[in-house]
């Protein structure tokens, strides 16, 4: 199997969304920009939301095998996936990538 690297790209934040529709919430996310995260034979890597893992693994998981090239052509890099999570407040972008072991 291979390793993959996550990278958190960008993180986004909806004050609008929030105010209309969420419970307050004193903390919600340590990930930062630039964070880079490595999994082994596709195990979620110590830190990384597990939320977040759950939208991420089955591409995790596809790379580590060595599978790729997502919806015919996605990605330019076809042994990569940009995947975001599913929070609709503060939502982050990953960038998931194959590496060699």
């Amino acid at each position: 199997m291979k390793k993959c690297t996550v990278t958190v790209v960008r993180k986004a934040c909806y004050p609008d969304l929030s105010e209309k529709y969420e419970n307050p919430l004193e903390h919600a996310c340590d990930l930062e920009e630039g964070q880079v995260f490595v999994s082994e034979n596709g195990a979620r890597p110590d830190g990384l939301c597990e939320s977040a893992w759950g939208v991420m693994q089955p591409f995790v998981a596809a790379l580590a095998r060595g599978e790729g090239n997502f919806f015919d052509g996605w990605m330019k890099n076809p042994f990569s996936a940009m995947i975001s999570c599913n929070d609709g407040f503060r939502p982050v972008s990953f960038y998931i990538e194959a590496t060699e072991e």
